[in-house]
This record gives C-alpha cells, structure tokens and sequence, in this order.
C-alpha cells in the first residue's frame, strides 16, 4: 500500500512513495539539517579521536524553539522550580550534560537526515508514477530517527506540546495558513507509527 512501511524478508522495510512524497521528505529533511547545522570543518576536527570524543559543545540550551525541542534540557526545567538553589543546581548540571553531549546528538540527526536524502535521491520511479524505497535494518533506524526529529521540528512550529493538541487541527480549514505543515506532521506521524510497527514485527 502506497505510504505504508511494510517488512521486507530479512528484515528491513520498504514503503512506496510518489514524486510529491518523496519531494516533501527530502525538502524537510534538508531543512532540518540546514536547522541543525553543519558538523565542524575538516581543518577543525581534532586529529586526537580522544580529544574528539571529549570536545566540548555548547553549554545553554538554543534559542530556537525547534532546537529546544531537537535538544532538550536533560533535566527539569529549571524555570519551573519554585526553589532558587535548585533552580541554579538544575541549570548548572543541564549546561555540564548539554556541553559533553550535544555535539554527538547534533551529529547523530545529522546522519540520520543524510541518510533520508541520499536513499532518496537513489530512487527511480516505477510502474504508476510510484518508487519503492527498500531499506535495510540500519537504514530503517536511521529513517525513524529522522521522522522523529522532523516530526518534532514541525510539532515546535505548530506549538504541538502535547499529542492530544492535534485533535483541533483536524478541525482547521483548508485557507488555514497552517494546514499544510499540519497535513505534513500527521502524514510523517502515519509513516513513523507503520514504521515502528514494522520494525517490531
């Protein structure tokens, strides 16, 4: 069924998109990784893979709602807490978290956007205008990771903090300026949950 991740023997799974689906998915996941950024400069990196390993990120949290959402404060927010040393000690132990931590992240949905856009781009289109996308286990991961994020990321802009906040889009009209991006978080929720599905399968 067209939009719909089913297993493949072996394991893996393959869904089959038309040109429209394939142009939205690599659209947002190249917008995401413009979001993200790009990971540091070959001249930058340090030749020392330990010294890599413990290169230091940056320690306050971005100001960037999607950021935020992308790359949440390990700890409760700190602003919520009625107790000011608390408050203080929850900031102090977010900022040593986010500075050791947050340059893998940033680089782990980094690859998992790539991976989207160069499986996509190795598509042909089939029979009926439809490509069918074959991933392997790994590839399958790297693609749940990157609708998770998406999902997140337009999630952010929607102001969705909660699943139970979608039932009033459903509801928007068509002249709605947002109906498009809901229409897109809704369609990705789908693909993500047969995704899951098939994974566990």
């Amino acid at each position: 069924m067209p939009g719909t991740f089913e297993p493949l023997p072996g394991g893996g799974a393959s869904v089959a998109l038309d040109d429209v689906e394939i142009s939205i998915i690599r659209s947002l996941a190249v917008q995401l990784l413009e979001l993200i950024g790009p990971g540091p400069a070959e001249d930058d990196a340090p030749a020392d893979p330990l010294a890599e390993l413990f290169a230091e990120g940056p320690s306050e949290p971005p100001s960037d709602p999607v950021l935020k959402r992308l790359f949440p404060d390990a700890y409760r927010d700190p602003e919520q807490s009625g107790n000011p040393q608390e408050a203080a000690e929850q900031r102090a132990h977010s900022a040593e978290f986010r500075r050791y931590t947050e340059n893998d992240l940033r680089a782990g949905k980094r690859e998992n956007a790539l991976a989207v856009i160069h499986s996509l781009n190795a598509l042909t289109p089939g029979e009926g205008g439809l490509a069918v996308l074959e991933l392997t286990p790994a590839e399958s991961r790297r693609w749940l990771g990157a609708l998770n994020d998406l999902r997140l990321a337009i999630g952010a802009r929607l102001d969705i903090t909660d699943e139970d906040d979608t039932d009033d889009f459903y509801r928007l009209p068509d002249e709605d300026p947002r109906k498009p991006m809901v229409m897109a978080y809704l369609w990705l929720g789908g693909l993500q949950e047969t995704l899951v599905s098939t994974l566990m399968a």
